[in-house]
């Protein structure tokens, strides 16, 4: 599976920078069709889940406690930000850094917005990944509420690119997360998140009750 995703980046890549005649384009696409149905007869139906919600609340005393940040992507392996398996994924580097986590990326040239500059939504869905992480390190992780970020300057494809968040406060079932990206020394975007804290084994049992 590493090697697939490994595999679909590159001809995302290739897609998106491509100047091939039109020719050899359509060429191309009727091969990876016919590669799309091989594929396709080995997925199920309906198709299950692929999302894990149900995040390892690690212990802050553990000694390895970073590659905790590594578990939290591989329970995630088909995420949009971190998954390996996900060929939508760069994928970010995940990190727990106690009371902080922080995400790292070079972000390349699919993920453009403004010219040489990193698409501010995939920033945001960078943000709502990292800062879930600090909520991990707290044991208060759950569904996004709300997220807002301030651009303050660009941030720039193939330069690596921190994500910093840590908790700030949990006011009741609300638990209330800050974060920065940081590059080259300076902050180029702030992110705050309120997130609400939830019964991880009910919403297990929930998930069980639908599959069955």
């Amino acid at each position: 599976m590493l090697d697939l995703a490994a595999a679909v980046r590159r001809l995302i890549a290739a897609t998106v920078l491509n100047r091939a005649p039109a020719e050899s384009v359509g060429e191309i696409a009727s091969e990876l069709h016919a590669l799309a149905d091989r594929l396709e007869r080995h997925v199920p139906d309906p198709p299950p889940p692929v999302t894990d919600m149900s995040h390892p609340v690690p212990d802050r005393s553990a000694p390895h406690l970073a590659s905790a940040g590594a578990a939290m992507a591989a329970s995630m392996a088909f995420d949009v930000v971190i998954g390996p398996y996900s060929p939508l994924a760069l994928p970010v580097e995940l990190t727990l850094e106690p009371p902080r986590a922080v995400g790292r990326a070079c972000f390349t040239l699919p993920y453009e917005g403004p010219p040489g500059c990193v698409h501010g939504a995939v920033i945001a869905a960078t943000f709502d990944i990292v800062l879930t992480a600090a909520n991990v390190i707290s044991g208060a992780a759950g569904p996004t509420v709300s997220l807002t970020t301030r651009y303050l300057r660009p941030t720039l494809l193939h330069e690596e690119a921190m994500f910093e968040a840590s908790v700030d406060r949990i006011e009741g079932r609300r638990v209330f997360t800050h974060g920065r990206v940081v590059q080259g020394g300076t902050t180029t975007v702030e992110a705050d998140g309120a997130f609400a804290l939830i019964d991880h084994s009910r919403t297990r049992s929930l998930r069980e009750e639908r599959r069955s």
